[in-house]
């Protein structure tokens, strides 16, 4: 009979803990769900402060839904402060790596090196932005791979952000024979990038004598274009100079070596 005392109110608390944790954990998502899309449709608020706000809402909500739970079965919230306070040492050393993280994600929200939506390089791995919360940055590469960054990791990283400015420079370098014209062939590669609407006026487009190689005369080429052009106009590019250089004879030539005999 004493068992049964014993075990009957553990079994209800336990119950009891089961739906709190259920509902705490689908009013964290839901709530973190609410205020991120919120945020997203205030267009005066970036969105990558969206991701951000909602994961640490989730986190809180959680957190309380735990103290809720340990409440249940006589765990005071002032006795599991006392604890965690006496413990503060061994756990900020088990969860150091966690602690940088959510403090690194603090400084990026804060310095704002990228954005949610930005093409970006961090350590050398490349994608576009799609989350910044508490924890990670979370990037897609061009073939639609997830890439799961600890912000601490990042903030720690070299950062380049290809989509930082709304405009980028183009520069490319087309090889011709010794043998062509070369200021036919500057014209030629102006006249191209002059034609399309891509390619800005101002900076004006640039073309000059940059090199000469083993095999070949290099002229190099700087166009401005907005940013989301940029990999359209350089495909664009190489196919059309290529094609006027075929029809005004200008030729690309291979890698070769001349060999030159002397009599003796």
């Amino acid at each position: 009979m004493d068992h049964m005392s014993i075990f009957i109110p553990l079994a209800v608390n336990a119950a009891k803990a089961l739906i709190v944790l259920i509902i705490g954990w689908y009013v964290a998502g839901a709530l973190s769900a609410l205020i991120k899309k919120r945020i997203l449709a205030n267009e005066r608020i970036d969105d990558t402060i969206g991701g951000f706000a909602a994961s640490i809402v989730r986190w809180l909500v959680l957190l309380v839904t735990l103290i809720a739970v340990l409440q249940l079965f006589g765990i005071e919230a002032t006795s599991l402060v006392a604890v965690l306070g006496a413990g503060t040492l061994a756990i900020g050393l088990a969860l150091q790596g966690t602690l940088s993280d959510i403090a690194a994600g603090v400084m990026l929200i804060i310095f704002r090196p990228y954005k949610v939506g930005q093409f970006v390089s961090i350590g050398g791995t490349s994608g576009t932005v799609k989350d910044l919360n508490i924890f990670v940055t979370e990037l897609v590469t061009g073939d639609n791979v997830q890439i799961i960054m600890p912000n601490g990791q990042a903030w720690g990283a070299v950062i380049t952000n290809f989509s930082a400015h709304p405009k980028r420079r183009l520069d490319l370098t087309f090889g011709i024979d010794y043998g062509d014209d070369a200021d036919k062939a500057i014209q030629i590669i102006l006249d191209t990038a002059n034609a399309d609407e891509r390619v800005h006026k101002d900076p004006e487009p640039w073309v000059r004598l940059t090199n000469l190689g083993d095999s070949s005369v290099d002229l190099g080429v700087r166009l401005w274009c907005d940013a989301g052009d940029y990999w359209e106009l350089k495909f664009h590019m190489l196919k059309s100079v290529k094609e006027a250089f075929d029809a005004g004879g200008i030729s690309i030539p291979y890698p070769h070596q001349v060999e030159i005999q002397k009599s003796e």
